[in-house]
């Protein structure tokens, strides 16, 4: 069976035999070995990477109907690094997330499904700036496996695109030579590792 109940070859990618539909259960997202990032085009010729430094977050997986499957994520504003001090600075100004003020981002899903294969995809309500709107990111489920300290862990990789300027981060400037400093879209990519709760 597949992380939601799948039948495939019984191996996960990461080695697990059998069934994994029992990895159903409530996992706590590990920061320290999970990565949120995205990436913006900069002055139309070149991308700037960034990420989000301080999360936390909860799965709940269903291993028999990926319709109940849910997650959760919040986001400290303050914690993003692009590897510019200034151009971090701008970011959390009131001219694009205006930290002060809206500290925190955050996911909540609403729906789930499995598409077949390691490939999922969550839905749900993404609040950046107190503005709601829904997205969607397509998953792919890395395996389970045990660490060396017992814990159980499952593995996602993810993506999805936004327009910023859904949420109000409209701030931007003209080029001369024609279009704009800073991407209207904004590519992000998750790699998250999750600990089975005791």
């Amino acid at each position: 069976m597949g992380i939601f109940g799948r039948k495939n070859d019984e191996t996960t990618h990461a080695g697990a035999t059998a069934d994994t539909a029992a990895l159903t259960g409530d996992y706590t997202i590990d920061p320290a070995h999970s990565t949120l990032g995205f990436v913006a085009r900069h002055a139309m010729v070149t991308n700037v990477k960034g990420s989000f430094q301080e999360f936390e977050g909860t799965l709940h997986l269903d291993g028999e109907d990926p319709s109940k499957s849910t997650a959760s994520l919040d986001i400290k504003m303050d914690s993003i690094t692009t590897g510019s001090p200034d151009r971090d600075g701008h970011l959390k100004s009131a001219d694009f997330f205006k930290i002060d003020e809206f500290p925190t981002m955050t996911f909540r899903s609403t729906e789930a499904e499995a598409l077949g294969g390691e490939d999922y995809r969550i839905t749900g309500d993404l609040t950046i700036l107190g503005v709601t709107k829904p997205v969607t990111i397509d998953l792919e489920f890395n395996g389970a496996a045990k660490d060396p300290f017992g814990n159980e862990r499952v593995g996602f990789e993810g993506k999805a695109e936004i327009k910023r300027s859904d949420w109000g981060v409209t701030w931007n400037a003209a080029l001369e030579t024609g279009g704009v400093l800073v991407s209207d879209k904004i590519k992000l990519n998750f790699d998250i590792s999750a600990i089975k709760n005791a």
